[in-house]
């Protein structure tokens, strides 16, 4: 284990950790136009480019760098990579399959670089670096056809294979954890757990693993179809950091959830919600002193280990999620009777 791995899990046994917020809500406020987002490199680019917020890690690296400046300043302890989509499967969108690698390695030095800067000016406060693996625009375990049940548009072996090459490059970049995050369909995520392990073993090293999954909607599932517990059983066996929740629902309608799966997590607790709902514009409305009200109700409650935001907030979010969590002791780990813990759609526990 490094210095920064241990350091990390003394500081998340004494104090509840501060993700960052939203990196599309921040860039959509620059109002960037294609041109901004070919930037020099990408100006003879044959198809359009606008929406790859990936790319502006090579194309527009201080916008990147400067926001996660502003959460660094607003408090967060960890921050995340700019490659939520930065996947062979997702990059085919734009046919940039073959700059996966640049991407990743660009977008994880820039928040490295980002960190590195604010632990300097406050050495009594760590800042760390999560490597962000997505959840990628393709499903293993859903048709794309509705007359056809048995189809995919994606292997599992195709999955680990693209999550390897980002991997790779988010580790050459020096982050301190990987991030799984905003899975919606359990058989992604296994692939890309399976594919980090793979990279860990043929690098001889080992980072700290995130898991974060989206509970989609009211019916308290992923869009697979698991309830919180059966996606917990799902994946307990990676033995990650933490497990956790993050998109798709405000932290009012959260909330459940993160209770279910602090009762059960035998590792530390994330959470991550967005600010609210989105409107009837695709914009969200909760602002940061109810998001806060929320959240420091969860910290006192003990249902927490890290808390963050998702899509709609912003670091006048995460200040306040600072303050609101100050002093709020975090949600111990609980010692579970050791049982035999399966899933389908729902948990099966037996003794």
């Amino acid at each position: 284990m490094t210095q920064a791995q241990k350091k990390l899990t003394q500081l998340a046994k004494q104090k509840i950790l501060l993700l960052d917020g939203a990196m599309g809500t921040m860039i959509q406020a620059h109002k960037l136009d294609e041109a901004d987002y070919r930037g020099e490199q990408f100006a003879d680019w044959h198809c359009d480019l606008k929406g790859n917020n990936d790319l502006l890690a090579v194309t527009q690296p201080k916008i990147i760098k400067d926001i996660h400046l502003a959460y660094l300043a607003a408090g967060s302890d960890i921050i995340e990579t700019n490659t939520f989509n930065a996947t062979a499967i997702s990059m085919a969108d734009y046919d940039m399959q073959d700059e996966v690698q640049s991407i990743n390695l660009a977008a994880a030095r820039l928040a490295r670089e980002a960190a590195d800067e604010m632990t300097a000016q406050t050495p009594d406060k760590p800042r760390f670096v999560a490597g962000v693996l997505g959840p990628t625009s393709r499903t293993a375990s859903i048709s794309p056809d509705v007359n056809d049940p048995g189809a995919r548009n994606v292997s599992f072996d195709e999955l680990v294979l693209t999550y390897k090459e980002a991997a790779f490059a988010l580790i050459k970049g020096n982050v301190d954890l990987i991030m799984l995050e905003t899975i919606f369909d359990t058989l992604n995520a296994k692939a890309a757990a399976f594919a980090v392990d793979e990279v860990f073993e043929e690098l001889d090293l080992y980072l700290p693993v995130m898991i974060s999954g989206t509970i989609t909607d009211a019916s308290g599932r992923t869009l697979s179809g698991q309830t919180t517990e059966a996606f917990y059983n799902s994946l307990r066996h990676v033995k990650p950091f933490s497990f956790g929740l993050n998109c798709a629902l405000g932290p009012d309608l959260l909330r459940q959830y993160v209770a279910e799966l602090s009762r059960i997590s035998e590792v530390f607790v994330s959470a991550h919600p967005n600010a609210g709902l989105p409107n009837e514009f695709g914009e969200y409305d909760m602002e940061a002193d109810e998001m806060a009200a929320h959240i420091e109700e969860w910290a006192k409650s003990g249902l927490v280990n890290i808390v963050g935001g998702c899509c709609g907030s912003t670091p006048a979010h995460i200040k306040a999620l600072a303050e609101a969590i100050e002093g709020c002791k975090p949600r111990a780990l609980p010692k579970l009777e050791v049982k035999m813990r399966l899933s389908g759609l729902e948990p099966f526990t037996h003794a």
